[in-house]
C-alpha cells in the first residue's frame, strides 16, 4: 500500500454527470500505484440535507419530506443519466433504504421539535453514501463504507479521529482492495463511534478523512481535488489576481487553513505532517494545470507566501490594574475560557489587560457573568481576522511597516504575531476586511495586483487622498 495514492474530490469536482467522468478519467490514470478515490457528496446535497433537518426542526414537516424527495430525485436522474439507462437495482435499493430511514428521522424531529445531534449525523452524512454508489457503479469499483474504517469519538457533527482503530479497520478493509492497478472507492466527511453509531468530521471534513486515511495507508501522496489552481495568494473571490503557491512547508499550510483559507480543512495538514506524506492541491478542471505541493521543509521562496481571512470574529478584552505586575492572571482568565470550551484565535498583552478573539457565532452570556467578576469587559463583535503568512517573515524586516503604510486609514482593532513567527495578524472591522485583503496584496504581490479600474468607488478614497 506504500505506493498508492488518496485523491479527494470535493463537492464542486463531483456536481454532475460530466464531472463524475472526469474523477473516473482522472482516477484511472493514476491507477498503477493504486488509488483511493475520498469523494464528498454533490455540490449542494449537505447543505439540502440541513435544510431539511432544519423544516422538520420547525414543524414543517411536509416540506422537510418534500425536499429530501427532490435530493433523492437529483441523484436517480444523475444514475441514469451518468450510467447511460435506467437505474440499477443496487441504485435503487440505496435510495429507497435511504428514502425510509431519513423520512423516519424527520418525521420524528417534526413530531419533538428537535433533532438530535446523534440523527443529524445520520441525515447529513447521506449524501457522501449516495454520490460514492453512482461513482462505484459507473466504474464498476469496490465501494467501501468509511464508516467501517473511520473510527471516531462520540462527538456527533465534530468528531474526533481514533487513529489505531482507524490502522486497523483501513488494513483490514481498504488494504485488500487498493493495490498497484486497481481503484476502490470511499466517503470523506462520516465515520463511526465505538457504539457503531454514525458521526461525522465537521464541515469540510473530507479534506480531513483524505488525510487521515492517507496517514494510517501510509500513503505516497494525499491529493486535495478541488475547483482552483492550487493554493492561492488570497482568496480569488476578493482579489482576482491571486496567483499560485508552488510551494508550501507544513507550518504554512497549517497557518493558512487556520486563518481560513478555503482550499484545506485546517485539520488536514495534522495527519500529513504526521507520517511526512506530501499534499498536493489540485484543479479538477484543469488537471494538467499549476498545483500546490505542500511537504516538509518546502518554501515558496517568496518573503510573504499568501493571506488569510476569517470572519466574523468577535473581540474580548479583559482589563484590570490587577495585572500590572501580577501572577497566574493571565492563566486564570484563560482557565476561563477552556472551561466553557471557548476556543481562541489570537492573543495581544499589554501590561493591564488582554484581548483575545473567539468566531462571532458563540455566546458569550456565561464567560461573560465569570469575567466581570474580577475585571472590566469589552466586547467587539463584526471583526474578521487578516493573516500575513510566510516562513520568512521572522527575517524580512519592514514587513509590519509595510503592512502599516498598505492599510493606511484602515482602522486596526488588533495586532498579533504567531509565535512560529510566521504569521502577522491583524483584526479590523468586517466590512473593511476585502478592501484590507486587497491593499496588502498589492503591497506584497505588486506584479501579480498591479491596480485596474473597476470604476467602483473606494469608501476609503478621502483618507488615501489626504
Amino acid at each position: 500500500m506504500s505506493a498508492a495514492i488518496v485523491m479527494k474530490f470535493g463537492g464542486s469536482s463531483v456536481a454532475d454527470a460530466a464531472r463524475l467522468r472526469g474523477v473516473a478519467a482522472l482516477a484511472r490514470e493514476r491507477s498503477s500505484q493504486g488509488v483511493l478515490l475520498v469523494l464528498s457528496a454533490l455540490s449542494g446535497v449537505t447543505d439540502a440535507l440541513i435544510g431539511a433537518g432544519a423544516m422538520a426542526a420547525a414543524g414543517q414537516e411536509a416540506e422537510a419530506l418534500a425536499a429530501l424527495g427532490r435530493i433523492l430525485d437529483r441523484h436517480g436522474e444523475l444514475g441514469e443519466e451518468l450510467l447511460g439507462r435506467s437505474a440499477p437495482p443496487e441504485l435503487e435499493q440505496a435510495l429507497a433504504d435511504t428514502r425510509s430511514e431519513l423520512s423516519a428521522i424527520l418525521k420524528g424531529a417534526a413530531l419533538l421539535r428537535n433533532l438530535p445531534e446523534r440523527n443529524l449525523d445520520v441525515l447529513t452524512g447521506r449524501g457522501e453514501l449516495l454520490s460514492t454508489r453512482l461513482l462505484a457503479l459507473y466504474m464498476n469499483a469496490p465501494w467501501i463504507d468509511a464508516r467501517s474504517v473511520l473510527k471516531t469519538d462520540s462527538r456527533h457533527g465534530r468528531a474526533r479521529p481514533d487513529l489505531p482503530a482507524t490502522r486497523r479497520a483501513a488494513h483490514e478493509y481498504i488494504v485488500p482492495l487498493v493495490q498497484p492497478g486497481s481503484i476502490a472507492i470511499t466517503q470523506g466527511y462520516i465515520g463511526s463511534d465505538p457504539s457503531g453509531h454514525p458521526t461525522t468530521l465537521g464541515r469540510g471534513g473530507s479534506d480531513y478523512s483524505a488525510s487521515i486515511l492517507g496517514a494510517v495507508l501510509d500513503a505516497a501522496e494525499i491529493q486535495i481535488w478541488t475547483d482552483v489552481e492550487g493554493v492561492l495568494s488570497a482568496d480569488p473571490r476578493i482579489v482576482p489576481e491571486a496567483s499560485p503557491v508552488e510551494y508550501l512547508g507544513y507550518d504554512e499550510a497549517a497557518e493558512l487553513a487556520a486563518f481560513g483559507a478555503k482550499v484545506l480543512h485546517p485539520a488536514t495538514i495534522l495527519p500529513a505532517v504526521e507520517r511526512g506524506i506530501p499534499v498536493t492541491v489540485r484543479n479538477s478542471l484543469l488537471p494538467n494545470g499549476r498545483l500546490t505541493t505542500i511537504a516538509k521543509g518546502a518554501s515558496s521562496g517568496r518573503q510573504v507566501t499568501a493571506l488569510a481571512s476569517r470572519g466574523p470574529v468577535t473581540i474580548v478584552t479583559v482589563r484590570t490594574p490587577r495585572m500590572l505586575g501580577g501572577s497566574g492572571f493571565l492563566a486564570r482568565i484563560f482557565e476561563v475560557f477552556g472551561r466553557r470550551g471557548i476556543s481562541v484565535d489570537l492573543v495581544a498583552t499589554s501590561e493591564v489587560s488582554v484581548s483575545a478573539t473567539v468566531d462571532d457565532g458563540i455566546s458569550l452570556d456565561e464567560l461573560v457573568a465569570e469575567l466581570e467578576g474580577f475585571a472590566e469587559l469589552r466586547i467587539a463583535r463584526g471583526r474578521a481576522l487578516i493573516a500575513i503568512v510566510g516562513d520568512r517573515l521572522a527575517e524580512s524586516p519592514g514587513i509590519a511597516g509595510k503592512a502599516f503604510s498598505a492599510l493606511g486609514d484602515i482602522n486596526i482593532d488588533m495586532i498579533s504575531m504567531g509565535a512560529r513567527e510566521i504569521n502577522l495578524s491583524f483584526v479590523v472591522a468586517q466590512e473593511d476586511a476585502a478592501e484590507a485583503q486587497r491593499r496588502l496584496h498589492r503591497a506584497f504581490f505588486p506584479a501579480a495586483s498591479a491596480p485596474k479600474d473597476s470604476g467602483a468607488p473606494d469608501r476609503h478614497a478621502a483618507g488615501l487622498a489626504v
